[in-house]
């Protein structure tokens, strides 16, 4: 629990923040969650209108202000099309902070966040096992998107399509790595993220291949922990201000021009959420923005700083393009991955909404499967009308809804990361 003074003063600065909203209804037009509900309180203005009066609501009616403020997939639609500018997702970040405070952790998020995700080696000794297990729990449903289901009911997994942890995790492909500046006499670091680590550490490798055919050195250290954006999600702000200095504490060794992720939620907290909303050891401070503003998403640094070009002639696969919502909404990074995309030889076809979430939201699918569900599997039926081969994105979580959903409607295609095209053209 926060104690009193603590949230007395995040009270104060939510109504700071919350004048500026004009109550104008932009957010109705955008909002996934709504356009199923059609309910105010999932919309952004509600929301917003129910943290106005948050410090007697929570004496009233705690319980039901927190299920409405996590009844949001924190995708940054409302905020990127908010005429008054108003820092929705700060906002709802503090809110988030206050609720948790007053409530506390759930057993559950305790043991995860504070006890795995505050803890890398154990976290990674405890995935690594259950990698070697989970073929007794799951079998494969589509070798193409490479999904699996459970084989027993199981309340969490329920009956989703799944990708199971790969037998061999990335930091045991490629341990860590310290290389100089090639041809292109630049040097990036690598921040490789828990989902590529876990699940596509074919992602990993095909960044590394592609910075190697560029002539980039690689700064990539050992004991990255998690970025923190699970458990600043959850209101969790301890163990982010912890996270943050783990990595900060490694990273900073190095000597490098640019940080590099493959994973657009990696790439928008290290450079968007660190530098607002880490609370810790103000040393750290400076170190914190010098590194988000050295950090790219992949894509981008290929296109803008090395400047990747698209090929004149393509005539390869047919690939489509779903924007995550931290690069699209978040960094405004929308062309760079198409121009991959393109470089990468592929017959590109745009779906449909390209721009609309796919419904994971991190937490939110697990918390609200069924509302995740609804917005996802729209997002698939716009990807099969495309008639593309394959689905790609910037985001491994992305990947995971897409992978569920597609396979759920048993689309014959498959789901790839923009950067393995890219390497796979090399």
């Amino acid at each position: 629990m926060a104690d009193i003074h603590k949230l007395a003063q995040m009270l104060k600065e939510l109504d700071d923040q919350l004048v500026g909203c004009m109550r104008c209804g932009m957010c109705q037009a955008v909002c996934p969650i709504f356009k199923l509900s059609g309910k105010e309180t999932d919309v952004t203005r509600g929301k917003l209108a129910l943290l106005d009066g948050l410090a007697s609501e929570m004496l009233t009616d705690p319980e039901g202000v927190n299920e409405k403020l996590n009844r949001c997939l924190l995708c940054g639609t409302c905020q990127a099309n908010c005429p008054s500018g108003v820092s929705v997702m700060d906002i709802f970040l503090k809110a988030r902070a206050i609720m948790t405070g007053y409530f506390g952790l759930s057993p559950a998020k305790k043991a995860i966040f504070r006890g795995l995700l505050k803890n890398p080696k154990l976290f990674n000794a405890l995935t690594e096992m259950g990698a070697k297990f989970q073929g007794i729990f799951t079998k494969k449903v589509d070798d193409m998107l490479g999904s699996s289901c459970a084989r027993f009911n199981a309340p969490i997994i329920a009956d989703r399509h799944f990708n199971t942890l790969a037998s061999k995790p990335f930091r045991k492909i490629v341990p860590e790595m310290d290389t100089p500046a090639g041809s292109s006499g630049l040097r990036v670091a690598f921040y490789v993220g828990c989902v590529i680590d876990k699940i596509y550490p074919q992602v990993g490798e095909a960044i590394l291949k592609v910075l190697k055919h560029h002539g980039v050195g690689v700064y990539m250290p050992s004991g990255q922990a998690c970025c923190g954006i699970p458990v600043l999600s959850s209101g969790d702000t301890s163990t982010f201000d912890t996270l943050v200095g783990m990595n900060v504490d490694i990273l900073k060794e190095g000597e490098f021009d640019y940080l590099v992720t493959g994973c657009a939620s990696c790439t928008s907290t290290i450079k968007e959420l660190w530098p607002h909303m880490y609370k810790g050891d103000s040393s750290r401070t400076y170190d914190i923005g010098v590194l988000a503003r050295k950090t790219m998403d992949i894509s981008q640094f290929l296109v803008d700083v090395l400047k990747v070009e698209p090929k004149e002639l393509a005539g390869g696969r047919s690939v489509t393009y779903h924007d995550p919502c931290h690069l699209k909404n978040s960094l405004g990074i929308t062309a760079q991955p198409r121009t991959l995309i393109k470089a990468a030889g592929c017959d590109f076809k745009e779906m449909t909404d390209a721009g609309t979430c796919c419904g994971c939201g991190g937490s939110f699918n697990i918390a609200h499967y069924e509302l995740s569900r609804e917005i996802g599997s729209r997002k698939a039926d716009n990807i099969i009308a495309s008639k593309a081969k394959v689905a790609a994105t910037s985001c491994p979580a992305c990947m995971l809804q897409i992978t569920d959903m597609l396979s759920q409607k048993g689309a014959d295609m498959s789901v790839r990361h923009v950067i393995e095209l890219y390497a796979d053209s090399l």
